[in-house]
């Protein structure tokens, strides 16, 4: 059985590198289409194990990633070991597995701060997660939310997640959406994913009321 869960994730890693995401649940949301770049979201609320990093951006993103690994993989208060789908797995023979999902959101806190969120698998409630070991990892709840999306591939530096966030704000603005809170950045693929094969997305919560009678479309 273990033989045969190594196999597997050995092969998911490699299908990672271009981009395929095997087994890596992602929170469920309801769209719309606002052009051919930007959809609106609606999102339930979710459960997120986060943490608060000072650091520029790129140096606080992989801090902050590992921290919260560190957390997945058996740093909590029952010891569980937990596997992230990629590259190789340790699990407990009866421990819990929690699952790695995605997206990684990161946004800024203020100056120099940085928060990084892992959005747990949606079986998990914060009465059944173990609590953490390190003091600055926190599990939240993060409320339901309607949101635009602007998907990306490619560089995810601070220079393109800057350009992508202000092409982003600009289309809302040119259609008349309010923006009602800060933008986060998620990421959907490990550091090794060829670039043109990334999935990045830039996130900010809007006022929205849709138009016409146009369903929203389920994910």
């Amino acid at each position: 059985m273990e033989v045969r869960k190594l196999a597997v994730q050995v092969v998911e890693s490699v299908l990672s590198i271009g981009g395929i995401r095997v087994g890596t649940e992602e929170p469920h949301f309801l769209r719309r289409p606002l052009t051919e770049r930007v959809e609106i979201r609606r999102y339930g609320p979710r459960v997120a194990a986060e943490t608060v990093v000072v650091a520029d951006e790129g140096q606080a993103r992989n801090l902050g990633f590992r921290r919260l690994a560190r957390y997945i993989f058996g740093a909590n208060h029952r010891g569980d070991e937990i596997a992230m789908t990629a590259p190789v797995a340790q699990q407990s023979a009866g421990g819990d597995e929690i699952a790695m999902t995605a997206p990684v959101a990161q946004s800024r806190e203020g100056d120099g701060e940085w928060r990084i969120r892992f959005f747990m698998p949606s079986r998990w409630t914060m009465d059944t997660l173990p609590v953490p070991d390190d003091d600055e990892v926190r599990l939240v709840t993060v409320p339901g939310e309607t949101v635009a999306v602007l998907r990306f591939r490619g560089d995810r530096g601070p220079r393109a997640v800057a350009a992508r966030t202000d092409e982003l704000l600009t289309t809302l603005s040119d259609h008349g959406v309010d923006v009602i809170g800060d933008a986060v950045a998620w990421f959907y693929d490990p550091p090794w994913t060829l670039p043109f094969r990334r999935r990045n997305e830039i996130a900010v919560p809007v006022e929205y009321t849709p138009s016409g009678g146009e369903p929203w479309l389920s994910t």
